[in-house]
């Protein structure tokens, strides 16, 4: 049984009926993106749990083998070999347990949505898009698409239309542009609906962004 990772949650009600698990990027933790939930103004929208895993430490080799937290280990610059696959899959199997989590906790999947920051990002769209019962949707920001050849053959039917907000910075220095764009064409020719945005900033979130951000997460959730 995958243990349940140690996480930030954060409720914007009393008793929540829906969910977003929300996956940081390389070297962060949980506590660095909670302080979005504030930002994003969800007053008025139901109740929500937000929750913020911190991913477990681990030596990443395009940093010299430093160890820091992290999904997966990054193991050359270029975007076909950059991902570790059994660190992906591995830290796909720790997000299940935490979608398990919230059904046991009444929140249904279908009101569930996965977000994430970089490598979280790139977790998020992996794993929601294989995930068996239907989820509410994925926010997908300043990320790639992992195992690209394999998603059509290993989606999950009942999610092939899942909505997807994506959202990059035009001067990321670390995840390319154009990474992301192949990413999004890639899905939109499997059939997702993807919700695309660009914003003038690095390998970061402006207000802009969060804003639409919040629009997406009230519009999949209302």
């Amino acid at each position: 049984m995958t243990a349940i990772l140690s996480a930030v949650e954060i409720e914007t009600a009393p008793h929540p009926t829906a969910a977003v698990i929300w996956l940081h990027g390389l070297g962060d933790d949980g506590h660095g993106w909670s302080q979005v939930v504030p930002a994003l103004g969800l007053r008025g929208a139901p109740a929500i749990r937000f929750v913020f895993p911190h991913a477990p430490k681990i030596p990443v080799a395009i940093n010299n083998g430093y160890v820091m937290p992290a999904w997966y280990d990054i193991r050359a610059a270029n975007l076909n070999e950059r991902a570790d696959m059994d660190g992906v899959r591995r830290s796909q199997q720790q997000l299940e347990a935490l979608i398990a989590r919230e059904t046991t906790r009444g929140v249904a999947a279908a009101r569930i949505v996965l977000a994430g920051f970089s490598q979280g990002g790139a977790i998020a769209l992996h794993a929601g898009l294989r995930h068996a019962e239907r989820l509410a949707g994925i926010v997908a920001l300043s990320t790639y698409l992992v195992d690209a050849p394999n998603l059509a053959a290993e989606a999950a039917p009942i999610n092939r239309d899942l909505p997807i907000f994506m959202g990059h910075g035009t001067h990321d220095p670390v995840v390319q542009l154009a990474w992301a764009e192949s990413s999004r064409r890639a899905l939109e020719a499997g059939g997702w609906p993807v919700e695309w945005r660009t914003y003038p900033m690095e390998h970061a979130a402006i207000p802009e962004e969060i804003a639409d951000i919040a629009a997406f997460l009230r519009r999949v959730l209302a």
